[in-house]
């Protein structure tokens, strides 16, 4: 019987041995959240601060490789600005090449270029379309057009440009499917596609 009562008030001695430990590092850890600062809840939303541009938005999800919402993004910054514009017709285009959709990115992207003035960085996209669908001969026009626009500026044009002319002057000695083209997009950033395999 002693032996059994020993047993127990060990054992009960080792579990307010190890709570005491628990709770002495527990107050070693970090400083939990200040209710009374902040409230036990997470902020609530600004509505007197500035909205992101859903166009930026958009580009963002496009880097990110969301094209689906990129599309969405893009939509719903055609319906804030009252229509489309060049920039959105080019991000709706360079969205859909990223998803594969070859035909309506060529029509976007012919659109941007065509309607409004265009700029060298929708001719570049519009010539990786045509790269994409194999209109080799079209694509270096393209290129030609949008290097001459940027004043031979960027280093991306002028690769996209050398790609196509080294695939439709020497087509079989140039890999099927193994060149990289540069999307470009207006502002700072660029877009890495690579060709279908």
């Amino acid at each position: 019987m002693k032996t059994v009562a020993k047993t127990d008030m060990i054992t009960g001695t080792r579990a307010f041995l190890a709570l005491s430990l628990v709770l002495a590092l527990t107050a070693c850890g970090p400083p939990t959240i200040d209710a009374s600062q902040t409230g036990p809840f997470a902020p609530g939303v600004d509505v007197r601060a500035e909205g992101v541009d859903g166009v930026e938005v958009a580009h963002r999800l496009i880097a990110a490789g969301e094209f689906e919402l990129a599309i969405k993004s893009f939509n719903r910054a055609a319906l804030e600005r009252g229509g489309f514009d060049a920039e959105i017709l080019s991000g709706l285009g360079t969205a859909n090449l990223g998803l594969g959709r070859l035909n309506q990115a060529e029509t976007l992207l012919r659109r941007a270029t065509t309607e409004y003035d265009p700029a060298p960085s929708d001719l570049n996209n519009l010539g990786v379309v045509l790269m994409e669908r194999g209109e080799t001969a079209e694509a270096v026009q393209i290129f030609r057009k949008a290097f001459a626009l940027d004043d031979g500026e960027s280093t991306l044009i002028r690769d996209n440009l050398r790609l196509a002319l080294a695939k439709s002057e020497n087509s079989a000695s140039v890999e099927p499917n193994e060149s990289q083209y540069k999307l470009v997009r207006r502002g700072s950033s660029d877009f890495l596609i690579r060709t279908a395999s």
